[in-house]
């Protein structure tokens, strides 16, 4: 994509911009509808969902990002080239523009028949996923297109607005509103008091003052409003790894899937800076990588994404048809099926002012937003587990020095090998064993210093450190399950199987027809290969609980 891109995109450009032969053309045309532009008709404005992909039969389209200054030119489409990228895979809206240079004739494909296209013509499919997965990627490195955040650097709501945005695959760009000229131009045209910051614009024009998630997805598309007359086959509470691979399984073998979630896809996998262990991936790949390609590979096969939406209560639909979940502002999701996979929630350190350095100096994710804001600086970790081991070696890579506080004498009992002597190899790493923090000191919601004790040695010590990573595991998601008769162990996790309820499957819990995968069940491995294996495994309990009640799909 035009120069602002990294010289990998650069090198896989005939990827990204395909010229389809003829012969694909015409496995197209039955999918799509043909139509006419006028010559500087806008075919596609950033902001307003797409028609579909859009086949270029003859004449030219240009392709502009959608920023706060001129148009960025991207390419120029001829005949042979489609317009699209990863939001046209989900009816969602654009964030380019296209604009016909010349007039166009063309075949216009609808998102629900484009993931037809996707699964009944495979090699052609393979082709155009791959395209809109590229330009997706090429969009995001830009860092030109899609909702603009305007606010201090540093400061806790932009770093919370940017991490959902992160997260959530979305191009955007955050703008320093004490230096850039064009945020501090918006502020004065918008008459935004200070104390208001950060706003976003969205890219349809819109402008919101320091919005939650919701309202963050709502206005720039990613979430939609519940269609409250529809019946789906499953409904799947959770986007992390099993409840992905639930998804994609269960909508593949023809179920109707939906699945939400109450911040992003790809739960703490999405976390992980490297997995290294993960079958396929003899070179690693990053946990949001991974649960990106889950997650379009889902919307691939027709599984509906809503996200962010928290799901309240579970309860029997009236009609006795299945069940219903309450979610959203009011909304209801109607569903045969359910399947839990709501995981697992940090946990937090019994330190009297955490929440006082949340979101700004203390974080339970090592992403790059957060390693831009502790470059070159000391960082603490506190941790001993393989997310804390992949924490620790990324952030090493980045900052001045790791100290990584252990409550036990060795990593070696709960972390893997290959990463103990990776961190061992680390001369920026610090590992302090049999230690934990006693006291954050700092204002503003700001750290300054961070008070440790060596607990076998009783000495305590201070270092100035501005930004604590916290990986000391999770706890059970399942606080919202408190009334909905689902039985759980002491420990808040999900009881699945015959002991629970007689006749029940492995995941099935002690409703019949809701089931339960990955950490958040009793007795499962807490390993994302694990998680995945049970979000294919639990598909087969669902069509046989749906072939026993009338509904074989």
């Amino acid at each position: 994509m035009a120069p602002a891109v990294s010289p990998t995109i650069a090198a896989r450009r005939d990827q990204m911009f395909p010229a389809l032969a003829d012969a694909d053309i015409e496995h197209m045309r039955r999918f799509g509808e043909a139509r006419t532009y006028a010559a500087g008709e806008h075919i596609v404005t950033a902001g307003t969902v797409s028609p579909g992909l859009i086949v270029i039969l003859s004449g030219k389209v240009e392709i502009t990002q959608a920023g706060l200054g001129p148009r960025e030119a991207i390419v120029t489409h001829g005949p042979g080239n489609f317009i699209g990228e990863l939001a046209q895979l989900s009816n969602r809206p654009s964030l380019v523009n296209a604009e016909a240079a010349e007039p166009v004739e063309a075949i216009v494909i609808p998102s629900q028949r484009l993931r037809d296209l996707m699964v009944q013509e495979a090699n052609l499919g393979e082709r155009v996923m791959r395209a809109l997965i590229l330009r997706r990627v090429g969009l995001l490195e830009s860092g030109v297109s899609g909702p603009v955040i305007i606010g201090p650097p540093g400061n806790g709501d932009v770093l919370r607005l940017e991490g959902f945005l992160r997260r959530s695959g979305l191009p955007h760009r955050a703008l320093d509103s004490d230096t850039d000229p064009c945020a501090k131009t918006l502020i004065e045209r918008f008459h935004v008091d200070p104390h208001h910051l950060p706003i976003v614009l969205c890219p349809n024009g819109k402008l919101l003052h320091n919005p939650g998630e919701s309202d963050l997805a709502r206005c720039v598309g990613l979430l939609r409003p519940v269609d409250a007359s529809k019946i789906y086959d499953v409904a799947i509470v959770g986007a992390g790894p099993a409840g992905l691979a639930a998804a994609v399984y269960a909508a593949s073998e023809g179920l109707s899937t939906i699945v939400l979630d109450c911040r992003a896809f790809g739960g703490q996998a999405g976390a992980s800076a490297r997995i290294e262990n993960y079958l396929g991936f003899p070179t690693g790949i990053t946990g949001m990588a991974l649960m990106a390609r889950a997650y379009n590979q889902a919307q691939k096969f027709g599984v509906e994404m809503v996200i962010p939406d928290e799901v309240k209560l579970l309860g029997a639909a009236d009609d006795m048809s299945g069940y219903r979940l309450d979610v959203g502002d009011g909304e209801t999701v109607r569903t045969r099926t359910v399947v839990i996979a709501s995981g697992a929630r940090y946990r937090r350190l019994d330190v009297a002012n955490l929440a006082e350095f949340e979101g700004t100096s203390v974080h339970y994710w090592a992403s790059p937003i957060e390693a831009r804001l502790c470059r070159d600086q000391e960082v603490a970790l506190v941790g001993a587990g393989n997310s804390a081991g992949q924490a620790a070696v990324y952030l090493a890579s980045q900052v001045r020095k790791v100290t990584l506080l252990a409550r036990r004498d060795s990593l070696n009992a709960t972390m893997s090998r290959y990463l103990v002597e990776r961190i061992e190899a680390q001369p920026n790493i610090e590992v302090q064993p049999e230690t934990e923090i006693v006291a954050l000191d700092g204002h503003d919601g700001n750290l300054d210093h961070v008070r440790w004790r060596n607990q076998a040695a009783g000495v305590e010590t201070t270092g100035p450190i501005r930004h604590l990573f916290l990986f000391i595991g999770a706890d059970p998601n399942t606080d919202w399950l408190a009334k909905c008769n689902v039985a759980l162990d002491a420990k808040g996790f999900i009881r699945t199987g015959p002991d629970v309820a007689p006749g029940h499957g492995l995941m099935e819990t002690s409703r019949g027809g809701v089931f339960a995968i990955g950490d958040v069940r009793c007795g499962s491995t807490k390993r994302v290969a694990a998680a995945v294996g049970e979000g294919a495994q639990v598909v087969a309990a669902l069509h046989a609980y749906l072939a026993r009640n009338g509904r074989a799909a």
